[in-house]
This record gives structure tokens, C-alpha cells and sequence, in this order.
């Protein structure tokens, strides 16, 4: 499994962007980016999706990988992180279907 700091330096790399060209180009420290692209330091949602639409990408997909971290992150250590997740995936389902239904 990819981790987002990979994927996005991979992207970059792909379209041509050097380090410093790309923080340059979405206004944060080159040294901060390099950070999150090796895992020592965490996106944001924003920066993801900036990243994303520099590096002309679709990024649906990155944010779910996002997303997915972030959880991990949070519940990974639990004792009962997998079952919280269970618990929290019924309610944003009956969320989704209440708000939007």
C-alpha cells in the first residue's frame, strides 16, 4: 500500500515538477513538503487536492487514500478500532441517507 506522501511525490515526478518548483507553486516550505512527501509530517485535505490539481490529476482517489491514513492513524492502536470504524460506518451511512435522502 502507497502512502499519499509517495504517491504524491511520484505524481510530481511524473509531471516534471522539481521540489522546489511545486511548494513554490502551492505557497508552503519546500523543506515542509519534502516532509510530507517521506511521511515524517501529515497533509492536509486542502493540500492534497492542490497538489492533485498542480500535478493535473484526477483527486478523488488521493483524498480517499487521504482519508484512509487518517483513519488509520487515529484508530490503527486501538483495541477496538475496528470495531469503532464498524460502528462509525453505520452512522455515516444513516447520516448520508437522512441528509441526503
Amino acid at each position: 500500500m502507497s502512502t499519499v506522501g509517495l504517491q504524491l511525490r511520484e505524481l510530481r515526478e511524473k509531471a516534471g515538477f522539481s521540489l522546489r518548483k511545486a511548494a513554490v507553486a502551492i505557497d508552503i516550505d519546500v523543506a515542509i513538503l519534502s516532509k510530507m512527501e517521506r511521511g515524517e509530517r501529515k497533509f492536509s485535505k486542502e493540500l492534497v487536492v492542490k497538489l492533485a490539481d498542480l500535478y493535473k490529476t484526477n483527486s478523488d482517489k488521493l483524498v480517499i487514500d487521504y482519508l484512509s491514513e487518517k483513519v488509520l492513524y487515529e484508530l490503527g492502536d486501538e483495541e477496538f478500532g475496528l470495531e469503532a470504524l464498524k460502528v462509525a460506518e453505520k452512522q455515516l451511512i444513516y447520516k448520508k441517507i437522512n441528509t441526503h435522502g
